[in-house]
């Protein structure tokens, strides 16, 4: 069951160390690495939150499939989360990392949508202008394509969204029929 209060705290925790020891940027690699294994294999989500998979052999099986691929503190940390039965978590551990990594270098993550995939330039020239709104800002660019929006984009930037997709319109459109917004209500 996820817990995202447990994830942040130790994550703020590894962060702390590799500030302490000036291993962000591997750690910080490190999770990046452990959090793609997390997202692009089911199995092996599972296979940390197994109760049947005794520690020992989680360690195993950790240690093949991240050896020489992780840092030390990483190992270490993960060894850790073993001893204290807290493995099943790391796919949240490594999310909220990654988030509080962000947090640290000043990283503010854009979301964009389309309806269909957009090219490089169209990309360079949305960065260009969230980037004049966000002065001393990096601007990382998360794009996504859902064909449900028909047209269109959605931009998220923080907690603010800017919707301007056909279906949203389209939606818009048919709340004001739903509503009778065109017809004046008679007493």
């Amino acid at each position: 069951m996820p817990n995202p209060r447990l994830a942040a705290r130790y994550a703020k925790s590894i962060l702390d160390l590799a500030i302490e020891r000036g291993e962000v940027e591997s750690v910080h690699n490190d999770m990046l690495f452990l959090q793609a294994a997390c997202r692009g294999s089911k199995e092996f989500v599972n296979f940390l939150r197994s109760p049947v998979i005794k520690p020992d052999k989680k360690e195993k099986i950790l240690n093949a499939i991240t050896a020489g691929k992780i840092s030390p503190l990483t190992t270490a940390f993960t060894k850790l989360l073993l001893r204290k039965e807290r493995e099943g978590h790391l796919p949240e551990i490594a999310n909220a990392f990654v988030e509080q990594y962000k947090t640290y270098k000043g990283i503010q993550t854009v979301k964009l949508t389309t309806a269909v995939p957009i090219g490089e330039d169209i990309k360079q020239a949305i960065l260009d202008k969230v980037r004049n709104g966000h002065d001393g800002q990096h601007i990382e660019l998360d794009t996504q394509v859902r064909e449900e929006l028909i047209g269109g984009f959605i931009l998220e930037i923080g907690d603010r969204m800017l919707d301007s997709s056909v279906a949203h319109e389209l939606n818009e459109i048919r709340k004001q029929f739903q509503n009778n917004d065109f017809i004046y209500k008679i007493r």
